[in-house]
């Protein structure tokens, strides 16, 4: 599961960041300078299987060069469990920061308020190629309508479910989340062997479609400004269609309460579960699985019949820092490591999905396993507040705190979102 480390876990790594001390690097730490010669320096995550993108990378790198003279790039790919105190220190040494860096979606709020990354509104209104990006993907590199990098990938969720189930118990694809629980239900009355849908107490971006399906929202606002939505009516109707899942008739609580995304995932590829709610960047681990073959993948649905519930749009960019002294440079090595032709060759070798809306629809019809997510992105999908209290509301488990208390039977729906809700406010007016 190359990938699906990495987005389960890049609001957790970028917490580490945000929760210790905000760097002093301000607009005047810049070099100002601008060289057009030198050696440009490059971090970029290190994968489980990283062979296939270095090749990428490899060629990126050669043609930028030969189209350089004299101009060397050297790529570092770094270990993801370490990567927030490399990040933190590079903001504070500029002198061991490199120029370009790749970085998970869900940091950029946080890396600009500790003025890490570099304002390149201008360069990417004038890259040719940037009137094809996705719209959800360029609100990830956006803070306070400024754009600090440029999209690299992009990964969703939707419904995985075993076809053999459902042919041997004559069950309908759910076309609205209430046919999704009702079938659900029907799958393990039918088989107490199998979780109906596999859902996690943990697994935050398998529940919020069901909260922004009902029209609820995360937050409001922008900058320092954030109002936590979660306790919102509309929101609170879509945690109670979520943890109505987590019971005997479906999911056992006192199994399925602690399980996070991956657990949710796994327990599906091993044929435990007759649904389950995954990532593209799940398929390899379920085609590993004692499942394959025997699957199918279709957008997960909203409420009414038909529709498409909004789903969470994870992934990595790439960014040029603040303290670079090769900004024209860096900027254009930016541009190719994600460009068109790069995020294509990069969809073929390691199965990213690309940000630009063309290149996608290019990479669905070469591969059908990839259909039903770009549905699902072309659909509409949400974001985290832009905010750089994210990072801390996600390292202190505020969502899954919630999910378990009222799984548990600790705290009610209202009584359980209240205190979630009052967790986030905390967080944005600190982080204001």
């Amino acid at each position: 599961m190359k990938l699906s480390v990495r987005f389960a876990g890049v609001t957790a790594l970028a917490a580490l960041l945000a929760t210790a001390c905000a760097p002093q690097t301000s607009s005047n730490s810049s070099s100002g300078e601008d060289e057009k010669t030198g050696t440009l320096r490059v971090w970029l995550f290190q994968e489980v299987g990283n062979a296939p993108k270095q090749k990428v990378v490899d060629s990126v790198v050669a043609d930028f060069e030969k189209a350089h003279k004299g101009t060397e790039v050297k790529v570092e790919y770094i270990p993801i469990d370490t990567r927030a105190q490399r990040v933190k220190a590079a903001f504070n040494d500029p002198g061991s920061a490199p120029d370009v860096m790749e970085y998970g979606n869900t940091d950029t709020a946080g890396y600009v308020k500790d003025g890490g990354l570099l304002d390149i509104t201008e360069e990417f209104g004038d890259w040719s190629e940037a009137k094809d990006t996705d719209p959800t993907a360029k609100q990830s590199v956006t803070v306070e309508g400024k754009l600090y990098g440029a999209p690299f990938y992009v990964g969703v969720r939707a419904l995985y479910y075993r076809t053999d189930v459902f042919e041997e118990l004559g069950l309908a694809v759910p076309r609205t989340m209430a046919e999704l629980a009702t079938t659900a239900r029907k799958i393990r009355a039918a088989r107490p062997d199998l979780y109906g849908l596999v859902v996690g107490g943990a697994y935050t971006y398998g529940a919020m479609p069901f909260v922004w399906a009902n029209g609820g929202e995360l937050a409001s606002g922008k900058g320092g400004s954030y109002a936590s939505g979660i306790d919102s009516p509309e929101a609170r109707k879509g945690i109670e269609e979520y943890t109505s899942l987590f019971g005997d008739d479906n999911c056992p609580a006192a199994k399925c309460a602690g399980m996070g995304g991956n657990d949710t995932v796994s327990a599906f590829a091993a044929g435990k579960a007759g649904m389950a709610i995954g990532g593209d960047f799940s398929h390899t681990a379920v085609e590993a699985g004692k499942v394959k073959g025997k699957y199918a993948v279709v957008p997960l649905p909203g409420v009414k019949p038909g529709s498409i519930a909004p789903a969470f749009a994870g992934g990595n960019n790439i960014g040029v820092l603040k303290s670079t002294s090769h900004r024209t440079l860096a900027v254009d090595l930016m541009e190719q490591l994600a460009s068109k032709k790069t995020q294509a060759k990069l969809f073929d070798a390691m199965g990213f999905l690309p940000t630009f809306t063309d290149v996608r629809q290019q990479a669905a019809a070469k591969e059908p396993f990839v259909k039903p997510f770009v549905r699902t992105l072309s659909a509409g999908t949400k974001f985290v507040p832009a905010s750089p209290a994210w990072a801390q509301i996600d390292s202190s488990l505020v969502l899954p705190t919630m999910f378990q208390q009222i799984i548990s039977g600790k705290k009610d729906v209202p009584a359980a979102s209240e205190d979630a809700a009052k967790k986030m406010n905390t967080a944005f007016g600190s982080a204001g």
